[in-house]
């Protein structure tokens, strides 16, 4: 049984994959506390796999399937990823902290490290290599970055309600990307676009 938050199916709204229809499983709980976290993934409901599969799957167009939280590596294993492969028929991706080992059958593998931040630092990262390595930026060094092996690099600027400091926040993270250029620009999309 898994303690699932919410499973929708939208667009993703950011990084490699922006833009693609996606269903999104969030499992509920985290094993950090980031000050800047904006996802509501505390409560849920008690799902079985079988109850997770029958909900994806009422989105057959789909092409991707996205674990996501909270943090869920801290639930998944290679059977659960397999059974989802199986059922599914869709690409596998997760989005991950980092702070514990991943299933190894994995099709995508999104990695954000939180160890920059007051309380993203509670535990190390300890995976090492990803297919996308998605950094939130309040202008920390990105040298802390380098022993992490990605195909693609996104900076992404830390929404926050405040107009000024957004744009501070926006304007920062455009001259990491142009001084550091193996780096991209991620935006959230579904953010600007408004899309649930």
């Amino acid at each position: 049984m898994y303690r699932i938050n919410e499973i929708f199916y939208s667009l993703q709204g950011e990084g490699y994959h922006s833009g693609t229809p996606a269903v999104f499983v969030r499992f509920s709980g985290c094993n950090l506390h980031c000050a800047f976290c904006d996802t509501q993934h505390q409560t849920g409901e008690t799902l079985s796999l079988q109850e997770i599969v029958d909900e994806v799957n009422k989105y057959p167009q789909a092409p991707l399937l996205v674990l996501t939280g909270g943090e869920p590596s801290l639930f998944i294993d290679e059977a659960f990823v397999a059974e989802l492969k199986q059922q599914t028929r869709k690409t596998i991706a997760i989005e991950t902290n980092g702070t514990r080992p991943l299933p190894g059958n994995l099709d995508w593998v999104t990695l954000s490290p939180k160890m920059a931040f007051e309380g993203g630092d509670a535990e190390p990262c300890v995976v090492r290599r990803c297919d996308e390595l998605k950094v939130v930026y309040l202008g920390q060094e990105l040298v802390q970055y380098d022993g992490i092996e990605a195909k693609y690099r996104f900076l992404q600027p830390c929404f926050v309600e405040d107009d000024e400091q957004r744009k501070a926040n926006m304007k920062a993270c455009v001259e990491a990307v142009k001084a550091h250029p193996h780096w991209r620009l991620s935006l959230q999309i579904h953010r600007i676009l408004n899309i649930p």
